[in-house]
């Protein structure tokens, strides 16, 4: 594992993919800032940190051998090691918003931007952003937002958060090829936010309709129960979960 710590940057994301086109990575390349000032979420979303009081990191990992129809592993093995290190740090309600957004009861604590480059019928290699609030305790205008030390009044020690995800993360991605597909979508669908219950949806056109979070699909879309007893499946920004 190489580690690499800048003072600032736009986004780490963004800095790893140009440095993997430039230069030949070590597998398990990590590049953390302490002030991430662009940071960026799925599909073109923001990611707001504060300087020292937040983690957001990226990750190189070489996948070869990983099927492209199989990349949304990278996604359930990430959401789940970062659940898996927060419930060791006692922060309460821990679940995962489809697809990788994560919950303290209702409130988003952290995100996970996953771009993967492929080759051939598949994954190369992965660049995994992840952003995690720790010890911020002002949110102004974002009432969803929230973080490890608001959901427990504890204070944090930002490395050793940063190590304790680290080591699950890996952990869990090295185990993707032997790991059964089945059984880590039986784990990430166990640890979805609002699963089984009544939930109200919103289409990009403002439509809004009842609905039940039943799982995910093969390729990670959401399937949804709706009104009429009908199952339905939604790819990312095809549909908000309003609550």
């Amino acid at each position: 594992m190489k580690i690499i710590k800048l003072n600032a940057i736009d986004s780490t994301n963004t800095y790893l993919k140009q440095l993997a086109k430039e230069t030949e990575l070590a597998d398990e390349t990590v590049v953390i800032t302490k002030n991430q000032i662009s940071g960026r979420g799925q599909m073109g979303n923001g990611w707001v940190s504060k300087e020292g009081q937040s983690l957001t990191f990226s990750i190189f990992k070489g996948l070869s051998g990983l099927p492209i129809a199989r990349q949304f592993m990278i996604s359930m093995a990430v959401s789940l090691a970062i659940i898996e290190s927060v419930n060791r740090l006692n922060v309460p309600n821990i679940t995962i918003k489809w697809p990788n957004d994560i919950l303290s009861a209702k409130y988003k604590i952290g995100g996970i931007l996953i771009e993967n480059v492929l080759e051939g019928n598949f994954v190369k290699y992965s660049i995994i952003g992840i952003g995690l609030n720790v010890n911020e305790t002002d949110f102004q205008n974002l009432p969803q937002a929230s973080s490890l030390k608001l959901e427990t009044g504890a204070n944090f020690e930002m490395e050793e958060v940063f190590q304790k995800i680290l080591k699950c993360v890996f952990e869990k991605l090295k185990k993707l090829s032997k790991k059964d597909f089945s059984e880590m979508k039986q784990l990430y669908e166990n640890n979805l936010f609002r699963k089984e219950m009544v939930s109200v949806f919103e289409t990009p056109d403002g439509v809004r309709f009842n609905g039940i979070i039943n799982g995910v699909s093969e390729i990670g879309e959401l399937l949804v129960e709706t009104e009429n007893n009908t199952f339905q499946k939604f790819q990312l920004k095809e549909v908000k979960l309003i609550f």
